[in-house]
């Protein structure tokens, strides 16, 4: 069996490791600022009803209305579950707690999503799947939306 030892080239790359300090830390988080779920959870109720408008507008059908307002509440109400349950308590107890609940209230999302796909056929009259298909994927491209239109800050320069 042949040892192959390390380079010492990697070495050299992992000792020129500084960590950021205090101030350094602030300035990559302000740069960088993150997105609230429930800003994207709101975001995808205004797209939804614009999308069930516009269903109406463009067929004046009310059942293609509703039916496109199912596919958009297909995306809403497991965003919002999702969004509760990730910051919750429980999210913000560790880092290993936060992924276990990101990977659980994901899985709730995805579930909740199928049941109400599936509950669409019997409890909306006269469904057009088009017309839901439609609302559930304009409504989910929000969280595209949300990463195109996050604020943006101006860079930090710090001193290393």
């Amino acid at each position: 069996m042949v040892t192959i030892a390390p380079d010492q080239d990697a070495k050299d790359e992992v000792s020129d490791f500084t960590p950021l300090t205090a101030e350094q830390a602030q300035a990559l988080r302000e740069q960088n600022p993150s997105i609230s779920p429930w800003w994207v959870v709101v975001a995808q109720v205004v797209v939804g009803v614009l999308v069930a408008f516009a269903a109406w507008g463009v067929t004046g059908k009310s059942t293609v209305a509703v039916s496109a307002g199912w596919g958009a509440l297909a995306v809403i109400i497991p965003a919002a579950l999702f969004a509760r349950g990730v910051t919750g308590q429980f999210a913000s107890m560790n880092a290993g707690s936060a992924v276990f609940g990101f990977f659980v209230w994901e899985f709730v999302k995805i579930v909740v999503t199928v049941g109400l796909l599936y509950a669409a056929q019997r409890l909306v009259t006269g469904l057009s799947w088009p017309a839901m298909l439609v609302g559930l994927v304009v409504t989910m491209k929000v969280y595209w939306l949300a990463l195109a239109v996050r604020r943006k800050s101006k860079p930090v320069l710090y001193n290393a």
